[in-house]
């Protein structure tokens, strides 16, 4: 009698969790014959309890809950990519701020940047030539940490291009870290199932968004 009668309650609760999702019904249903079997082999003079019944019903509500908490979440990241990729889009034909120490020729000036680690009370730049040679060195003074640009006057060159620089940092004596930063301009930007958001840049190929230091 008592087999019978957990099976019906069995039964009854397969039927309710049916009008839910094709998902959840999945998981009920494989969850809800396991507990059927059990309940039709268990032992007569030993019967499942109500408190054990009631854990392994309240087991496929905790499992159910994942579920759904799993698809929300996939679905907002999917969101979260396309509104990614229609940013993207917007930063096509413009210049982005990434590591690298070429320089960019813009209006007859080559421009480059760099990042502090700390404030520096000196800060020296060295304009390279393509060969690697130092044309001109730039005494930039004290700077704060952060992000700062400068630009060196190319009129008096013939070939502008592949010019690069050297940034060192000092506080009183001892070196302060110092990331040389570059202009790149967006030629096209892609969404990698892994990397998320990458843009392909001129110079420095494809990147992720996440390397971006600033939009100019």
């Amino acid at each position: 009698m008592t087999t019978v009668a957990g099976a019906d309650s069995a039964a009854s609760l397969t039927a309710a969790l049916g009008s839910g999702g094709k998902a959840e019904a999945g998981s009920a249903d494989r969850f809800l014959k396991l507990l059927v079997t059990q309940l039709q082999n268990q032992d007569p003079l030993n019967p499942m309890d109500n408190a054990e019944l009631t854990s392994q019903m309240a087991q496929i509500n905790t499992v159910t809950g994942i579920e759904n908490l799993n698809n929300s979440v996939q679905a907002m990241h999917a969101s979260f990519l396309q509104m990614q990729a229609l940013q993207g889009a917007g930063l096509v034909g413009r210049d982005v701020t990434v590591d690298g120490n070429r320089l960019k020729l813009v209006d007859g000036r080559l421009e480059g940047g760099f990042s502090l680690a700390g404030p520096a009370d000196a800060v020296q730049v060295e304009i390279l030539n393509p060969a690697g040679q130092v044309v001109d060195t730039l005494q930039l003074g004290a700077q704060d940490s952060g992000r700062h640009g400068f630009d060196w006057d190319a009129s008096k060159l013939a070939d502008p291009s592949g010019h690069s620089f050297r940034v060192s940092a000092r506080l009183g004596s001892a070196e302060v870290a110092a990331t040389p930063l570059m202009l790149d301009r967006v030629t096209s930007v892609a969404l990698d199932g892994s990397n998320g958001l990458m843009l392909t840049l001129e110079q420095n190929g494809r990147v992720p968004y996440g390397d971006i230091h600033a939009l100019n």
